[in-house]
């Protein structure tokens, strides 16, 4: 069964503003139209037969893969943890509506009119599904190559400033502000050995959430020791996953100096 069903016909200037945007002229335009179209359009346009939901879906895969790929080749010093926290902040909700806005994809939405009065076309729920369904439509009708194209001019600058910001915050603040703003506990340093001569001391550091024993770390000073737990921490946490929905890559703000967090060791 061919799933592309013809569309009752957007206004022509809509669909050729939006082509001119994105830089890219469909073969189907059909697939366009479909991935503009929200389930509430469908409920006053019984003629529709198919909304965005299901080019969301494929959009979605689409665009983890694209992505994934963007990164392994623009950053061959990135680890698998790296990578995972980069993508994850670039394929978020937020991100993807304002990817969505710049493409202009909200004026070009085609919405139920009760959906339309209430500010659908802003919503960042709509936006971010429509971005994901014009990665579906442009996998379908060009492949790979213009997904790539139109992701390569969005996403570099944005993958720039997350570096940037994410280099800014020390692993201690970083990790701080995950485990206090996700889960509600502030980590806890413990100096648990310490070797060497007065002038070449090697501290090993630990640090807890709720007891539990979450990094290790070591350094020539108490707080090289710290933050070097923070990080293991962090990758650890990273590696499983827990980390990368809520504070994909720490980006602005912070949470204080490193010396002066809860249970620090002087």
């Amino acid at each position: 069964m061919n799933d592309l069903q013809p569309m009752t016909s957007h206004p022509q200037s809509v669909i050729d503003a939006l082509q001119e945007r994105i830089d890219y002229r469909f073969a189907e335009t059909d697939w366009l139209l479909r991935a503009l179209t929200h389930s509430s359009y469908l409920n006053e346009h019984p003629e529709e037969k198919s909304d965005n939901q299901r080019l969301e879906f494929l959009g979605d895969a689409v665009l983890d893969f694209a992505v994934a790929a963007w990164i392994f080749v623009a950053y061959p010093e990135f680890q698998e943890g790296e990578m995972t926290r980069l993508r994850a902040a670039l394929v978020r909700e937020e991100q993807l509506a304002a990817f969505a806005r710049q493409l202009g994809l909200g004026a070009a939405l085609r919405l139920g009119r009760g959906e339309e009065e209430g500010g659908g076309q802003a919503r960042p729920a709509n936006l971010a599904d429509a971005f994901e369904a014009l990665m579906g439509a442009l996998y379908l009708d060009g492949g790979l190559a213009p997904v790539q194209q139109i992701l390569l001019q969005l996403i570099q600058p944005v993958a720039e400033r997350i570096i940037s910001s994410a280099a800014d915050k020390d692993a201690k603040s970083r990790f701080q502000e995950w485990a206090q703003g996700t889960l509600g506990v502030t980590p806890r340093y413990h100096i648990v050995d310490e070797t060497g001569p007065d002038h070449d001391k090697l501290f090993v550091a630990e640090i807890t959430l709720e007891q539990t024993v979450v990094g290790r770390g070591e350094g020539h000073s108490k707080q090289l020791a710290e933050q070097a737990a923070a990080q293991a921490a962090w990758e650890e946490m990273s590696q499983a996953n827990r980390i990368v929905t809520a504070q994909p890559v720490a980006a602005g703000g912070g949470a204080g100096e490193a010396g002066e967090h809860p249970g620090t060791t002087g």
